[in-house]
């Protein structure tokens, strides 16, 4: 007897990633054991910085709309921090900080492993979670005073880019730490090129969507303020190029974090996790945030 019931459907994948990823009630069928169609939970992946780059533009709104509402900088950024973690039932911060207490065990993979599953949250992690999350914090606040398609370009980037970082972590040949859970069913997924193609596609697309946000010539406004007046003091040709490489610089600096830590965890651990890709997903974000709002 044939099973007539309709397959996964292309867009199974967004939908398993936006269930996976946000608090929102999407739905996948599953099989009669209640597993997932074969292929969806790779595909998700795939699909996660689509998903990324509507929470960042939504993070970002949100900060426009505290800040016009005369809420200080660092408050708006600390409430959009909390907004994003709500957003994500805060299951990339709770791989992050399992990843710096198994990491920070300094044992065997075993006991690192082992020290993860626990649940709670050690002083690795904690001292981990303040750094991130401030960084986080005063980011968005640097970056509040830029201007708001710029701000809405750079929370998009840094959510696409962080959740790009999936897809490297779980790349061919990557095996799990662990039997069961989220590493299990997605490790070795992923073409190797499926992350690099994200990355330059996210860099190409931030840095020309960025060029045009700012004022003078693709000067941010807090440097053309100190620029020399007049059409020839500063031909400008340098300007666009300048926001272009601070784009790609980012991208490529948050590539480079998740490559080290995938190479590391895996050293580590045996292999990657769920934990793995939260950790991957947050250190890319907040470094091209960082470098971003520092630069506009």
């Amino acid at each position: 007897m044939t099973d007539a019931r309709p397959g996964p459907g292309p867009l199974a994948g967004l939908r398993l990633a936006v269930s996976w990823l946000t608090v929102l009630p999407a739905r996948v069928g599953t099989g009669p054991d209640g597993a997932l169609p074969r292929g969806v939970p790779a595909a998700a992946l795939r699909w996660a910085p689509v998903v990324g780059i509507g929470l960042g533009l939504a993070g970002g709104a949100l900060l426009l709309g505290l800040t016009a509402l005369g809420t200080s900088p660092l408050v708006a950024g600390l409430l959009v921090v909390g907004a994003g973690a709500l957003a994500t039932r805060g299951m990339h911060l709770d791989g992050l900080a399992d990843t710096a207490d198994g990491l920070g065990s300094y044992g065997p993979p075993e006991r690192a492993l082992r020290i993860m599953a626990e649940g709670g949250a050690g002083p690795f992690a904690v001292v981990t979670l303040v750094v991130v999350l401030g960084a986080q914090a005063a980011a968005l606040a640097q970056l509040a005073s830029a201007p708001p398609a710029a701000v809405l370009v750079t929370c998009a980037l840094a959510a696409g880019v962080g959740r790009a970082g999936f897809c490297w972590v779980a790349r061919s040949g990557a095996p799990a730490a662990r039997e069961g859970g989220l590493g299990a069913l997605v490790a070795g997924s992923q073409r190797v090129w499926v992350a690099p193609l994200w990355w330059t596609v996210l860099a190409a697309a931030g840095a020309a969507a960025l060029v045009p946000a700012v004022d003078r010539a693709g000067m941010p406004r807090r440097y053309a303020d100190y620029l020399p007046e007049g059409p020839t003091a500063f031909p400008g040709v340098l300007a666009g190029p300048g926001i272009v490489l601070v784009t790609v610089g980012a991208v490529l600096a948050a590539a480079l974090l998740v490559a080290g830590l995938a190479r590391h965890t895996r050293r580590r651990f045996g292999g990657m996790s769920g934990d793995v890709l939260g950790a991957a997903e947050q250190l890319a974000a907040t470094t091209v945030l960082v470098v971003l709002a520092a630069a506009l």
